[in-house]
């Protein structure tokens, strides 16, 4: 049965850092298109605009706009082609994140650099920042806005690294940004999900190991699809969720509340 297919009907929603169909920004547009929102994509340089324009063209025929979001200017020009467009904004996916390669591999004292954090931070945290200072005057009342994270914001995770602070900064900037904009009638929230076999995952040390290690820990025993972070994030975009606000959902299978619990011994538990 399909729950979604009334919640985000004739909805406007931005969709931002989708850059292949192997992943989760792919899940999530394709899951808002079948459930009739009206999307519109942004893409990273020119080496992207042949996919974007077929996805775009698979999915509702929505803009396409290159925007560079270390770029303040970019960030601005892409609001305001987006706004000549629908006039209001309902929706915004923000699906970014970037390290250098050398920042998320082996220990973090023999990797980290002050170059390597302020990218990681700029691109993967400040750009959904970016976007809402410029997007939100033109955000419609019962809005909303997502971006997606990563228990490696909460837990160490092997070769996460930089990433993982940069992760922890995004979703305090989920509950700031929502806290100042609940009374305009935006609601900003956060979707940490499972990790899942995508291109970008698989820039990650390690990844196989941690993909096996969630499948195996996770109450429902099994790793959770792209489908199923695409329905949570439909339920995010929509009214249905008006009550929902500064949180960060987890769509990861439980995985987050064994994480502790996997790790104790009895003696361990007793002591606290």
């Amino acid at each position: 049965m399909n729950y979604t297919s009334y919640m985000v009907e004739g909805k406007k929603i931005l969709v931002v850092g989708l850059a292949n169909k192997y992943s989760i920004a792919a899940a999530i547009a394709e899951n808002l298109h079948k459930n009739g929102a009206i999307l519109g994509f942004s893409y990273q340089n020119e080496s992207f605009q042949k996919f974007m324009n077929e996805f775009a063209s698979q999915n509702g025929k929505g803009f396409t706009k290159i925007c560079d979001l270390s770029n303040d200017r970019d960030i601005k020009e892409l609001i305001t082609a987006t706004v000549k467009e629908w006039g209001k904004i309902d929706g915004i996916v923000h699906s970014v994140g970037f390290a250098p390669a050398d920042q998320i591999s082996g220990n973090i004292e023999d990797c980290i650099t002050r170059e390597g954090f302020k990218i990681t931070h700029d691109i993967s945290s400040y750009s959904f920042s970016g976007l809402l200072k410029e997007a939100h005057p033109h955000m419609a009342e019962n809005s909303s806005a997502i971006t997606l994270t990563y228990i490696g914001s909460q837990e160490a995770t092997p070769n996460y690294n930089v990433m993982g602070m940069a992760k922890a900064s995004l979703e305090a900037s989920v509950r700031y940004f929502a806290a100042t904009l609940g009374a305009k009638g935006i609601r900003v929230n956060s979707i940490s999900a499972g990790p899942i076999k995508t291109l970008a995952a698989s820039g990650i040390k390690g990844f196989k190991t941690m993909l096996s290690k969630h499948g195996e820990n996770t109450p429902i025993a099994r790793n959770i699809k792209a489908t199923e972070v695409g329905n949570a994030a439909a339920f995010l975009l929509s009214d249905m969720s008006s009550g929902i606000t500064g949180q960060t959902i987890y769509v990861d299978g439980g995985y987050n509340i064994t994480v502790s619990y996997t790790h104790l011994t009895l003696p361990t538990i007793c002591s606290v």
